[in-house]
């Protein structure tokens, strides 16, 4: 796969809530610069990060705005519309920045105001 197709794979998959597609567009090796998580390193972190991710939100749909492609380089400017648990409603823009080698992901980073998370980040879950 290109980088195109890697990222276009990425939305893709998110949007569907189908995680283990979303999973194998990583390399092993990831590295991750999350606006809310921080500093990730590996994809393992990511499937364990997937729980909560399914756990934590009724409702997710990252839509592209702009996609911008260089060689092995992508930034993604996107839309969130969601919802937390309990379906109180989150939207928020931001970009991501991806770089891609073999067809995987092997570096992100994400851009955003954290506060429109809010109702994901300070619930309460079991």
């Amino acid at each position: 796969m290109d980088t195109r197709e890697v990222v276009t794979r990425y939305f893709d998959s998110v949007n569907r809530g189908d995680w283990d597609a979303w999973l194998a567009l990583f390399d092993d090796k990831v590295v991750m610069d999350e606006q809310l998580a921080g500093h990730v390193e590996g994809v393992e972190i990511l499937r364990g990060a997937v729980g909560a991710l399914k756990k934590g939100y009724s409702k997710f749909q990252n839509t592209p705005l702009e996609i911008v492609v260089d060689g092995d380089r992508a930034m993604i400017v996107w839309r969130i519309d969601a919802a937390n648990a309990a379906g109180v409603p989150i939207s928020a823009k931001g970009a991501n920045f991806f770089r891609v080698k073999d067809g995987k992901i092997t570096y992100m980073a994400n851009f955003h105001d954290t506060v429109p998370f809010k109702p994901f980040t300070e619930q309460k879950l079991d």
